[in-house]
């Protein structure tokens, strides 16, 4: 049974990790707050649990046994968001830190009733996929609304960031899972965005804002 301390080193390197399942020690230590020396001190527990594969000056590797037991770690948070915004009437700014605390629960069967409770969700609140019992991870097609075109019609489905500060700014402007927006147009000085959506129709958007909204065109 891994402590929470661990469990936060397998989330930070399943989502640091590379294609190739790569993570440098320096990446590691800074998204976790903690010192080099800390860092390594946990590697070598990491891979006595086969969690990890490590050799001095290379990258730190996830193994497969790692990107499982990490999976299943982001699937109790996940569901734990899902079932707070879905069941008891949390918004969707307000339930990370509540989840971060959930996800350390050693207790298989509570998460397996929330997931039937909610007819087995696939996204969490803000988009992201949740891991099925076996640590899958459904892949979607989506691309930053910042790469599309002035005329474009597309559909919120993601947020590649889901900080309180960000969800409240989304709040604050109608702006919300589903939504059809129209690209009206783009600024070439600073990639900003005019857009029309719902009961906004003239909204501008930055371009740090279009980064982290995930769409897909409407047909």
């Amino acid at each position: 049974m891994a402590s929470p301390i661990v469990e936060n080193y397998l989330k930070a390197l399943f989502n640091l990790a590379n294609e190739a399942g790569e993570v440098n020690i320096s990446d590691l230590s800074n998204n976790l707050k903690v010192s080099k020396p800390t860092v390594n001190s946990m590697v070598k527990n990491l891979q006595q649990h086969g969690w990890v594969k490590y050799e001095k000056y290379k990258p730190l590797i996830i193994t497969a046994e790692g990107k499982k037991a990490a999976a299943l770690i982001i699937r109790k948070h996940r569901l734990t968001e899902m079932y707070l915004v879905e069941k008891m009437g949390f918004g969707w700014e307000e339930v990370h830190d509540i989840a971060e605390q959930v996800e350390h629960i050693q207790a298989p069967a509570l998460f397996d009733r929330m997931d039937e409770l909610m007819e087995y969700p696939k996204f969490d609140p803000h988009g992201s996929p949740i891991p099925d019992k076996e640590g899958n991870i459904i892949t979607q097609e989506y691309k930053p609304l910042i790469d599309c075109q002035a005329g474009h019609r597309v559909r919120l489905l993601a947020l590649s960031h889901s900080s309180k500060e960000f969800l409240e700014f989304l709040d604050s402007r109608g702006i919300s899972l589903d939504l059809e927006i129209e690209i009206k147009s783009i600024e070439s000085f600073d990639q900003s965005m005019l857009v029309s959506y719902q009961d906004h129709p003239s909204e501008t958007l930055s371009q740090k804002v279009c980064e982290r909204l995930l769409v897909v065109a409407v047909s």
